[in-house]
């Protein structure tokens, strides 16, 4: 396979993962983020306001393929990210680089049902608009264009309100608490599933202008917790679920989680990504769940 030059925006878990696969398929890849850091051999990083259009375009000047992987703080979605979408759409746009972004479920609104692709943009939410009007705008540019759709992360290092807020209790043994149904059944993506989703939809030929699911594990929050303590050699997990006063008094403080309450319906109901084509198209299937919950608790090699 010959190199080629990538541009990886954001270096949470799911941007590193995608810089370390591309690096070891033998392209040259440069991350950018906002402030300096260490990076493994063979990835460059470049600290960079994204929104910063003109330093952007320089940035991506001969490369094939943009990754935007950057999410803004989840309480500033509104005001940054509208912006830093459009930074990376142009700079996609005059370097004449494909753009493939990572998103999320967000735009389906709520669901009956497993979520398709083919489903439209009907968003319910503040954060369900934005992911949908960014969406709405790669199609309408010039830019060839597509989306990676994933659900609530697992893997280490991975954040999302489960890993924040459940698990930690999970592992040692400590009663613990979700604010959605716990027998809800609900996908869990993997990071290094998102990563591989990514790349192979960067590679597809027939991926330009329509959206993928990253494969997935449907678990309910309850089967996954016993699994996970199983597996950790931890007690079997007592947990509850927190009433909506609970949350309100537990979010009080905090501009960011309390951001988790307008998506509450993805916990309320059941939430799962039907991936068939992201399979069958992209060649791209779910990690089998004990290996994606021994990475979660650092039990993996390498």
């Amino acid at each position: 396979m010959s190199q080629a030059k990538k541009l990886i925006i954001g270096a949470g878990p799911t941007g590193m993962l995608t810089a370390q696969g591309l690096a070891a398929e033998g392209d040259e890849v440069t991350i950018v983020s906002r402030s300096p850091r260490a990076m493994p051999a063979g990835i460059r990083h470049v600290a960079l306001d994204v929104t910063d259009v003109a330093a952007l375009t320089r940035l991506a000047e001969g490369v094939s393929t943009i990754f935007n992987c950057a999410m803004p703080r989840y309480d500033r979605w509104p005001q940054e990210f509208p912006p830093l979408a459009a930074a990376v759409l142009r700079a996609a746009e005059v370097s004449g680089a494909d753009l493939v972004t990572l998103s999320n479920a967000y735009g389906y609104g709520q669901v009956a049902g497993p979520m398709t692709e083919s489903l439209p943009m009907a968003p319910q939410t503040v954060k369900g608009r934005v992911r949908a009007t960014m969406w709405e705008e790669a199609l309408a540019s010039r830019a060839r264009v597509t989306e990676v759709r994933a659900s609530d992360y697992l893997g280490r290092d991975a954040l999302s309100l489960y890993t924040l807020m459940t698990l930690p209790g999970v592992i040692s043994g400590q009663a613990t608490h979700f604010q959605g149904d716990l027998d809800a059944l609900h996908s869990w993506t993997y990071t290094l599933d998102v990563a591989r989703t990514l790349m192979a939809a960067s590679r597809f030929d027939g991926a330009w202008g329509r959206a993928w699911h990253a494969p997935s594990n449907d678990l309910s929050v309850r089967a996954l917790s016993i699994r996970i303590a199983d597996i950790a050699a931890a007690p079997r997990p007592i947990l509850t679920r927190l009433s909506t006063d609970q949350w309100q008094a537990l979010t009080a403080g905090d501009p960011i989680t309390r951001e988790v309450t307008e998506m509450a319906y993805l916990y309320d109901l059941p939430c799962v990504l039907d991936s068939r084509a992201t399979q069958q198209a992209l060649a791209v299937k779910a990690t089998a769940i004990d290996e994606v919950i021994r990475d979660v608790l650092g039990m993996s090699e390498g």
